[in-house]
């Protein structure tokens, strides 16, 4: 298993990982990205500025991740909690856009993608991972649980939507 920057060619491979991911939310019955988000702009963007990760296997793509390490703007404000390393702190790394193909859930790809981004922000001398997901993505919500993640408060979109968030402190 290798974790390496995404890369343009690897395009098609990650659109159908996240229309699995797609499927999965639409089965919990919850708005979480649907209409066609995240949009090959907005993964072609995350590969230009180098924040776009993937999990090979065996020359297969099977995982993927953004990390975010200049700030996440929508997590300036949490409300009814508050961040593990204090509201005001900005040391962190963001995931975003977390998704596993569906052959490969539970067979360790999300560990090796949070012991990744966990390595990457001790390098960059950072406190914490955070991360949100949709309330209702039981899913999403127990695998960052189960990786040390802990329920924070709530955060709001840039659309107003709300979603919960988790940090880890490293």
């Amino acid at each position: 298993m290798e974790i390496r920057k995404a890369t343009i060619a690897e395009l098609c491979a990650l659109m159908d990982i996240f229309d699995e991911a797609r499927g999965t939310i639409r089965a919990l019955e919850i708005n979480q990205w649907q209409n066609g988000y995240p949009s090959e702009s907005v993964v072609l963007e995350d590969i230009a500025l180098g924040r776009s990760y993937v999990v090979d296997v065996d020359g297969e793509v099977v995982g993927t991740f953004v990390l975010v390490d200049d700030g996440e703007p929508t997590y300036g404000k949490i409300y009814d909690g508050h961040w593990k390393t204090g509201d005001e702190n900005q040391n962190y790394i963001a995931m975003h856009r977390v998704a596993v193909a569906v052959k490969k859930r539970g067979g360790g790809i999300s560990t090796a993608m949070v012991g990744y981004a966990e390595s990457h922000a001790r390098r960059l001398g950072c406190e914490s991972l955070r991360i949100d997901t949709h309330d209702g993505n039981v899913v999403m919500r127990r695998m960052l649980e189960k990786h040390g993640f802990e329920y924070c408060g709530i955060i709001y979109l840039q659309s107003g939507d709300p979603r919960v968030a988790y940090e880890k402190n490293l």
